[in-house]
């Protein structure tokens, strides 16, 4: 069992079942899944692309992503309707909480200047988004052998009702929030 499952059924729920006050355990917010995500532009010129963007995302997250299709054609983009342009993983249970484990604990301090994640990038459900500008602060990415540096989008869904539930969950959970 990962660390951070472990870490969450003895700490973390303790600590937010006092803190808000939950009758039920079934109250307490937990993490439901993770949504590792990357658009590439450029995949509409070059198919070659959308290989790269795929073995790093198989790198990172240790799972096969999926291929994201353009919803509508936007003539200004050369962009037809039906294009491949991005690829996305959803992560769920171990594999998930192991991820949120290395994003937070070796990928995040690799990030140069970094002073924490921004504590105001909730939706008002309690889902967090978090954009990420190069794929190399993940220590599976190899330098050499990477194209051309990429962004992506994490998003960490949670089963909270408040942003300040799921900023609560989250902070317990290892994420380094801006002070």
């Amino acid at each position: 069992m990962a660390r951070l499952k472990e870490a969450y059924v003895n700490e973390v729920a303790p600590q937010m079942m006092k803190k808000f006050g939950y009758k039920s355990v079934m109250q307490i917010p937990k993490l439901e899944k993770v949504v590792i995500n990357v658009a590439c532009g450029e995949a509409i010129a070059n198919s070659k692309v959308l290989d790269a963007v795929v073995s790093d995302l198989r790198q990172i997250t240790g799972q096969q992503p999926v291929l994201c299709k353009a919803k509508k054609s936007v003539a200004n983009f050369k962009l037809r309707e039906g294009m491949v342009i991005g690829a996305k993983v959803t992560l769920r249970g171990d594999k998930m909480y192991e991820f949120v484990d290395r994003f937070f604990n070796l990928a995040l301090p690799r990030v140069r200047d970094f002073r924490g994640i921004n504590p105001n990038a909730f939706d008002g459900r309690g889902n967090y988004s978090v954009g990420i500008k190069e794929q190399l602060i993940f220590p599976e990415i190899e330098y050499d052998k990477i194209d051309k540096v990429r962004g992506m989008d994490i998003c960490f869904v949670t089963t909270s009702k408040t942003d300040e539930e799921a900023r609560e969950l989250l902070s317990l959970m290892g994420a380094p929030f801006e002070k």
